[in-house]
């Protein structure tokens, strides 16, 4: 016996969706406190968000000025966990530095 029977022979209907999307990013912020240092931010951007030191110093700056800076756009997966690795040295060093996520 071969294991072919007509009764269960049949047509295989397969549909392959032919649209991928991205998925949505996440822009990860700084916000300015009174008692971060300038150096503190700067070792941060450098650190977890591989930023050059021009490129730390410039958001650093912004950040300063503004109240608000971009480290970088993300997944979300990403962005949280740079957003939780940005409060534990923080926390560490002692200083209440904030960071979010928002919808890109």
């Amino acid at each position: 016996m071969n294991g072919f029977s007509p009764e269960t022979e049949g047509e295989i209907v397969s549909k392959t969706r032919e649209e991928i999307t991205e998925p949505p990013m996440y822009k990860v912020l700084l916000h300015n406190d009174d008692y971060t240092t300038m150096e503190f931010v700067v070792e941060i951007l450098m650190s977890i968000f591989h930023k050059t030191i021009e490129d730390a110093t410039r958001i650093m700056l912004n950040v300063h000025k503004t109240g608000l800076g971009i480290c970088g756009v993300y997944t979300f997966e990403i962005a949280e966990t740079k957003v939780e690795i940005t409060h534990e040295l923080a926390m560490e060093r002692g200083f209440p530095l904030k960071s979010s996520i928002e919808k890109a």
